[in-house]
């Protein structure tokens, strides 16, 4: 079995704990560095006076993501494959779990009440798209089943018009 998790800052603990309580298969870390958020770090902030300094090195976001992955295949504490990637996470996420058994990966939304807001937009897109098996998790504790959004209004009766 294939098993594939998109580790994220704020929620790849959840996703390792839950990997590593799946049955026995080759596991796959992945990682994926948004290029929109590595352009905004190198752009320098303007200053009142003299030059800015941009906000990160290139290197400094894979070796956070290597440091990631370190850590995430500590936590895993079993053999594990390590895989990062550049591009649209949502995009890169799906491509890489086309030669996938399962995708593991966690809610990154609203974790204060049940819904659709517990999803953000590029976990969403994933679990749409994904070629495989998705095991979702919650990140931290599930909230409670009263925080159920209500049921939508009925909608109102259709009239039927008869013709004169």
């Amino acid at each position: 079995m294939k098993i594939l998790v998109w580790l994220t800052e704020g929620t790849w603990e959840a996703c390792v704990d839950a990997a590593r309580d799946l049955l026995d298969g080759q596991i796959t870390l992945l990682h994926i560095i948004d290029p929109a958020i590595a352009e905004v770090l190198a752009v320098p902030p303007t200053a009142l006076l003299g030059r800015g300094k941009p906000l990160a090195a290139p290197d400094t976001l894979a070796d956070a993501q290597h440091a990631l992955l370190d850590a995430a295949a500590a936590r895993l504490g079993r053999p594990t494959a390590r895989l990062g990637r550049r591009g649209r996470p949502e995009r890169e996420a799906v491509a890489a779990s086309a030669d996938t058994d399962i995708l593991v990966l966690a809610r990154d939304g609203d974790h204060t009440s049940l819904g659709p807001r517990s999803l953000g937009h590029a976990t969403r897109f994933v679990i749409d798209h994904a070629p495989c098996q998705v095991l979702l998790v919650w990140p931290d504790r599930p909230p409670d089943l009263a925080t159920i959004p209500p049921p939508p209004p009925h909608p109102p009766a259709k009239r039927t018009h008869r013709p004169r």
